[in-house]
């Protein structure tokens, strides 16, 4: 299957699909931790991003990142957008909140097509059952990797916004330290 012939044909269906640059993947659902992490991230940089020129998508509208098409749970772009398009065009920053179920993916794969994609500056990769992230910063030909925690800040100088990676977790009940290395299995 082309791109071209996904995008065709996912629009005739009633999931939503990712697509590897070969076939269709079915997304699956999420948990409500998982839900309210991708809500809150993108309801704060909606607020830090008003007036600027760029803006904040997802989980339902998809990027193109090394010939696949993948619906990250939040992403930026400051490209001008038609209002009927259903693919962005250059993303800048790529959020992923991990399941244990889409870890591999997230993790590797997924890496490797935003680091491909020339546009995007970082990844951020969010965990689901504590306050840390993994971040992949564009610096020059290089990727860089840093981990960031309850007290860190997310410094996204692309777009000019700031984040204490706390405030994306302020609604969220994680699981007892002893559960955490059960969930994550």
């Amino acid at each position: 299957m082309t791109l071209t012939e996904f995008l065709d044909w996912e629009d005739l269906q009633e999931q939503r699909y990712e697509f590897d640059g070969m076939a269709p993947v079915a997304m699956t659902g999420g948990t409500a931790r998982h839900e309210l992490i991708g809500n809150a991230l993108r309801g704060i940089l909606r607020d830090r991003l008003r007036g600027k020129p760029c803006f904040v998508f997802g989980p339902t509208i998809k990027i193109e990142a090394a010939g696949s098409i993948r619906s990250p749970d939040a992403f930026i772009s400051c490209s001008p957008v038609a209002g009927d398009a259903k693919v962005i065009p250059a993303p800048v920053i790529v959020f992923e909140i991990l399941s244990p179920g889409t870890s591999r993916t997230d993790r590797i794969i997924k890496l490797r097509e935003y680091r491909a994609t020339e546009s995007i500056r970082q990844y951020v990769i969010l965990e689901q059952t504590s306050i840390a992230a993994t971040v992949f910063s564009r610096e020059g030909g290089f990727w860089n990797a840093y981990a960031l925690t309850e007290g860190d800040t997310l410094s996204m100088p692309e777009i000019g916004v700031e984040l204490v990676l706390a405030e994306i977790y302020s609604d969220v009940t994680l699981p007892a330290l002893d559960d955490r290395d059960a969930e994550d299995r």
